[in-house]
C-alpha cells in the first residue's frame, strides 16, 4: 500500500495529555518551549545548538506538518488536557523517525519541556505512540536510540518494556563534535509485543494491554517549562 493511504491519527489522548501533530501557527507556543528547555536539550538534540527564533520555529512546524501527510516523518507536540489549544504551553515533543513502511520499523524519540522531571510525561507519550505504532500501524519493530551518556533517556526506554540490544560504539558525535557511543532499545512484534494471533486471544478474553505501561503520576503537568527523555 501507498503509505500516503495509511490512516495515521493526527491527535492521540491519554489519561492526562494531547498529542497534536504540528501545524500551521505552532511557532510561537514551540518557540517557547525550546527556549525554555535549551540548556538541557543542548547536549543531546543537533537542532538545540543555538536559540531558535519565531521564524525558524514556524517553519519547522510547517514542514513536520507536510512531512505527516507524506507520511515521512509522524511528529507530536504533547499538550495537557484541555489546554492544547494554540495559547497552549507545549510540554514536549515525540515521533516516529526513519520509518521504513516495508518492513513497518520506526525508530521513536522525544523531548520533554524543561520543569516537569518525574512526574511521568514522557513516558506516558512514549507509550501512547508505542501502543499506536504496534496496535494501528502494524509495527514490526519499533526502536530508541541514544547517547549512553543520556541515562534520563534510556531509563525511560527501560521503563518502557524495550529491550537493551547493544551500544555501537563509537558510530557518531555529539552536537558539539565530540565522538560518541549510542545504546539501542527496540520492542519487537513476537517478543516484547505479542503476535497478531496472541493479540486477538488476549482481546478476545479481555486481558489487559501487554506490559510497560508507565504507572501515572498525579496530575497537574501545566506550569513550568526536561532534558530529553
Amino acid at each position: 500500500m501507498d503509505p500516503l493511504l495509511i490512516e495515521v491519527p493526527h491527535r492521540l489522548e491519554t489519561p492526562r495529555l494531547v498529542l497534536r501533530g504540528p501545524r500551521a501557527g505552532d511557532g510561537a507556543a514551540a518557540c517557547a518551549a525550546v527556549q525554555a528547555s535549551i540548556e538541557s536539550l543542548r547536549p543531546w538534540m543537533p537542532w538545540a545548538q543555538q536559540d531558535q527564533t519565531l521564524a525558524q520555529a514556524e517553519t519547522y512546524c510547517r514542514r513536520q506538518q507536510a512531512l505527516f501527510i507524506l507520511r515521512e516523518e509522524l511528529s507530536w507536540f504533547v499538550y495537557e488536557r484541555g489546554f492544547e489549544g494554540p495559547d497552549g504551553p507545549v510540554l514536549g515533543g515525540i515521533g516516529l523517525h526513519h520509518i521504513d513502511w516495508n518492513e513497518r520499523r520506526f525508530e521513536i524519540g522525544w523531548w520533554r519541556r524543561t520543569g516537569l522531571e518525574g512526574i511521568g510525561l514522557a513516558g506516558e507519550a512514549v507509550w501512547a505512540v508505542t501502543r499506536l505504532a504496534f496496535d494501528t500501524l502494524g509495527a514490526r519493530r519499533v526502536e530508541a536510540r541514544m547517547d549512553e551518556t543520556n541515562q534520563r533517556s534510556w531509563r525511560l526506554a527501560e521503563r518502557m518494556g524495550f529491550t537493551f540490544e547493544g551500544v555501537l560504539r563509537l558510530d557518531s558525535s555529539t552536537p558539539g563534535g565530540t565522538p560518541r557511543s549510542t545504546r539501542v532499545y527496540a520492542r519487537v512484534r513476537g517478543v516484547e509485543e505479542p503476535g497478531a494471533a496472541q493479540t486477538e486471544a488476549k482481546e478476545s478474553r479481555g486481558e489487559p494491554a501487554p506490559a510497560g505501561i508507565p504507572a501515572l503520576e498525579p496530575s497537574g503537568v501545566s506550569g513550568e517549562a526536561g532534558q530529553a527523555g
